[in-house]
């Protein structure tokens, strides 16, 4: 009895600790880092969450709380007030695909807002647009996230 209770336990073990039990998409995986709490907020207030809960995958260029902070004074203010140009910004930080930081090579990508990011490397250093990966490769079930040090505008 307790070589079977010792095998079971095992098992459950096992299972609980491959990770295949619980599910994380993008934006559940972007809650989970606090420096992602603006641009998560946006997501939902914008609507454009629900398109990166399904199965994608996506790459997310993700700005980070400081990133949003260094937008020039009232920027933030005007497009977060405006939610359909809040959900065309953020669409433009993500690109259809998985996309690893060495996966990415420097050319135009095409967003999904429809127009394209400026994608560089050199030496490791990847930038988007102006904006520079400062954490990469964080891996959800329907893609990735690369942190970016700057909120990229598509053109207008």
């Amino acid at each position: 009895m307790k070589r079977k209770l010792a095998g079971l336990t095992m098992t459950i073990l096992f299972s609980l600790g491959t990770g295949s039990v619980f599910a994380a998409d993008i934006v559940d995986t972007a809650a989970t880092d606090r420096s992602f709490k603006i641009f998560v907020t946006a997501l939902e207030t914008a609507g454009v969450a629900s398109t990166l809960r399904n199965s994608g995958p996506y790459t997310v260029f993700a700005p980070t709380n400081d990133a949003f902070a260094k937008l020039p004074p009232g920027t933030w203010e005007r497009i977060s007030k405006d939610k359909e140009k809040l959900a065309q910004v953020l669409a433009y930080h993500v690109i259809p695909g998985k996309l690893t930081v060495s996966e990415i090579k420097p050319g135009n990508v095409k967003t999904t807002q429809g127009s394209p990011l400026k994608l560089t490397s050199d030496n490791g250093k990847v930038t988007v647009n102006d904006a520079n990966i400062t954490q990469s490769d964080l891996a959800a079930d329907n893609g990735i996230i690369h942190a970016i040090d700057a909120v990229v505008l598509p053109p207008t």
